[in-house]
Formats: structure tokens, C-alpha cells, sequence
């Protein structure tokens, strides 16, 4: 129990990161809700359900219930692939939407090709590292304070689509007079700024600074800074265009 011991509030404070995600995510997923797409209603369910596994999850672990928290830990991988799956089967949406807003200008305003181009070049190593994350969590499940912070971090790998989207529509909608010509270069960097204190704020509290899982995390969402500059980039949005068929 020494080992757990640490983590005892640990679900308490898992319900900070997905108050970030739902928050970022509420407006566009429900102020729209009938006209997503079913693989939309799917990854947002299969999120959702993943952040609540880690508040659950640690409770059942911390306070004596440790058979839950084992038989939730079988459903949990099947429910992280389908994370995965679902992310990845959205792909072709950002495409989409890099030619819808290069044919449409004026609609879409700041959001250009450039930055679609850039969120699917950024998801790639995102969804790629959340499924690492995840091995990692079950490779190391006797050594429980590895296998919580594997998992922890996958919270904070995933966050940026949600996060950076609400962090854009608070932006947008207070210079909402700007429209078509805001800048949105700030809030997405903001957004993503705020996962990374996030990230060391929850390391350093529970002594994890130095663990494979926080550099990881800290990885991708130090990628995802760049996420204007890799959009720009002719040969792979080529090889987007030439993967990612709808």
C-alpha cells in the first residue's frame, strides 16, 4: 500500500485535466451537435469515457478495491485502442477542411490551409505516443507507480485538440469585429503553454519529473508549438494528401 499511497487523492486531481478537455471541447461538439459526424460522436464518447477511466481508476486502486480496478484495467485497453482508432479515422477531416478553407477563404478567416495541415501532422505523433503511453502502462502494471504515471500522462499527450479549440473560440468570439483577419497564432500557443504547465505542475507534485512518461508528454506538446511551421511544409502535406484517402 506504500506504493499507492501517494496517489490517494490522485482522482481528485484527475478532475482538472478533464475539466480542461470538456470545457475546450463544449462549444464545438455540442454547439453543433446534431451535425457531427458519427466518427466525431465516437471519439468524443471514447475520450470522454478515457478521462473518466482515470478518475475512476485510481480510486478503485487507492481504496481498497483493487479487483474493480484490475477488471477495468482489461475494458480500459480496449477502450484505449478505440481512442486511437477513432482519432485516427478523423484524420481525413482535417484534410478536408484544409480544402474546404483554401476554396472558402473569407469563411474560415485565420484558420488556413497551412494550420489543418499542421493539427493532422501534429495528431500523428500524438495518437502514436498516447498508444506507447498505454503499452508502457501495462508493461509496467507490477510496478505501480510507473503504471500510474504512464497512464496520468496520457491525459495531458491527448489534450491539445480540445484545449487548443477552446482557447481559439474565446479568442475568437472576443474579437469577434476582427473577423476575417485574427491572428490565431496566440491562443493556440497559449493552449498549448497550458498543457505544459499542467504537466510540470502534476510531475513535480507527484515527484515524476524525471520519469520517461513526463518527457514523453512534454515531447509532443513542445511539437505541437510548431504546429504552423510543419503545416507549411509542401512535401508533407503531399504525403498527407497521399495517405489519408476519405
Amino acid at each position: 500500500m506504500s506504493q499507492l499511497s501517494r496517489y490517494k487523492t490522485l482522482y481528485l486531481w484527475m478532475l482538472i485535466p478533464m475539466a480542461f478537455m470538456q470545457l475546450g471541447i463544449a462549444m464545438d461538439y455540442w454547439g453543433d451537435f446534431t451535425e457531427n459526424a458519427w466518427s466525431v460522436h465516437i471519439h468524443y464518447w471514447t475520450g470522454t469515457i478515457w478521462y473518466f477511466y482515470l478518475i475512476v481508476q485510481p480510486y478503485y486502486a487507492t481504496h481498497g478495491q483493487l479487483e474493480k480496478h484490475r477488471t477495468n484495467g482489461i475494458i480500459g485497453m480496449f477502450l484505449a485502442g478505440g481512442v486511437c482508432l477513432t482519432a485516427l479515422s478523423m484524420m481525413h477531416r482535417d484534410l478536408e477542411s484544409a480544402q474546404s478553407s483554401l476554396a472558402n477563404p473569407e469563411r474560415f478567416g485565420p484558420f488556413t490551409p497551412d494550420f489543418f495541415y499542421g493539427v493532422a501532422i501534429c495528431e500523428i505523433p500524438m495518437i502514436l505516443i498516447f498508444g506507447f503511453a498505454v503499452i508502457m502502462a501495462t508493461l509496467k502494471r507490477k510496478h505501480l507507480e510507473d503504471h500510474a504515471w504512464w497512464l496520468v500522462s496520457t491525459v495531458f499527450i491527448i489534450m491539445m485538440p480540445a484545449l487548443g479549440r477552446g482557447i481559439q473560440n474565446i479568442f475568437i468570439i472576443s474579437q469577434v469585429d476582427q473577423w476575417p483577419n485574427l491572428d490565431i497564432v496566440f491562443p493556440t500557443l497559449l493552449s498549448q503553454a497550458i498543457i505544459i504547465l499542467l504537466i510540470l505542475l502534476a510531475a513535480w507534485k507527484y515527484q515524476q519529473l524525471k520519469h520517461p512518461a513526463t518527457f514523453w508528454a512534454l515531447g509532443i506538446n513542445v511539437f505541437c508549438l510548431f504546429i504552423f511551421q510543419l503545416g507549411e511544409i509542401k512535401w508533407l502535406q503531399d504525403l498527407l494528401n497521399s495517405l489519408i484517402k476519405g
